[in-house]
Parts: C-alpha cells; sequence; structure tokens
C-alpha cells in the first residue's frame, strides 16, 4: 500500500511539473498572436534552465507553483526564451531566443520582461526574486499598470 500511495504521489508531482512546463511557450510569434487574441501581455522569461542556479530557484519556489501558475493561465501568455547547455533545441529557436536576447539587451539570467502583445517592454525583473509567487504577481500586476515606457 504504502509503495502504491509513493507512485501515486510521484505520479502526480511529475503530472503537475508537466503541465507548468507546457504553459510556457517557445514560439515567439504564436505566443504574440495569442496575447493578442486574449487581449494579454506576455511574460518573457530568460533562463539557463538546466545550469543556471537562481533559474532554477526562481522556477521552483515561483514559476511552478499553483498560486503563480493559476495567476498566469487568467492573465498573461508565458514565453521561455532558453539558453540551455545540455537541453536540445532547434536552430529556429536558438536564433530566435538569441534575437530576443538582444533586443531585450539582456546581460544575465534569470531575467523576466514583460511586454505588450506588439513586443513593447512594460517591466522587467533581473535576477531572483524573494518572496514567491505572490512577491513575483505583485510585480507583474504593477507592471501592467504603469504608464507605457
Amino acid at each position: 500500500m504504502k509503495k502504491l500511495m509513493l507512485a501515486l504521489a510521484t505520479t502526480v508531482a511529475v503530472g503537475f511539473s508537466v503541465i507548468a512546463a507546457e504553459a510556457w511557450g517557445t514560439d515567439y510569434a504564436a505566443a504574440q498572436t495569442q496575447a493578442k487574441k486574449d487581449g494579454k501581455v506576455i511574460l518573457i522569461d530568460f533562463t539557463g534552465s538546466d545550469w543556471c542556479g537562481w533559474c532554477i530557484k526562481m522556477k521552483k519556489e515561483s514559476l511552478d507553483l499553483k498560486e503563480f501558475t493559476d495567476y498566469a493561465a487568467k492573465n498573461v501568455v508565458l514565453f521561455e526564451a532558453d539558453f540551455p547547455n545540455k537541453k536540445p533545441q532547434t536552430p529556429e529557436v536558438k536564433k530566435q531566443n538569441e534575437a530576443l536576447k538582444k533586443k531585450y539587451d539582456v546581460g544575465g539570467f534569470p531575467t523576466f520582461v514583460l511586454v505588450d502583445a506588439d513586443g513593447k517592454e512594460l517591466g522587467r525583473q533581473v535576477g531572483y526574486l524573494k518572496g514567491g509567487p505572490s512577491a513575483f504577481v505583485s510585480k507583474i500586476e504593477t507592471w501592467k499598470k504603469a504608464p507605457a515606457k
């Protein structure tokens, strides 16, 4: 019985992390189309997902938690611009992510950039943000309400 419960708990945990991972798109043009269709903004996560310790910590302590994923599902289109060391990427995704890194002048990871559907920057968080999902959601809401830059 204990083995069955452990297996079930593991399956549920893996399932939630797969769902959370699927929420982050990797096609920027598709993210813009979705944002325009839904009247949402785009949150770009510039990350080194398989090597950046602060990126991994931010994901674990904020981005993968229910409070953030529930908020994001209703309010933003999630886009991941990943710069992994070992995880495979298509040449198109690499080229797209490099172009976005240059466009938004990203110098380190993690960097989060909130943009409107046309790509205009609304706000930016450089580095890990303490306070979990509530702190990050609060920051995003502040950016959304601020006058355009």
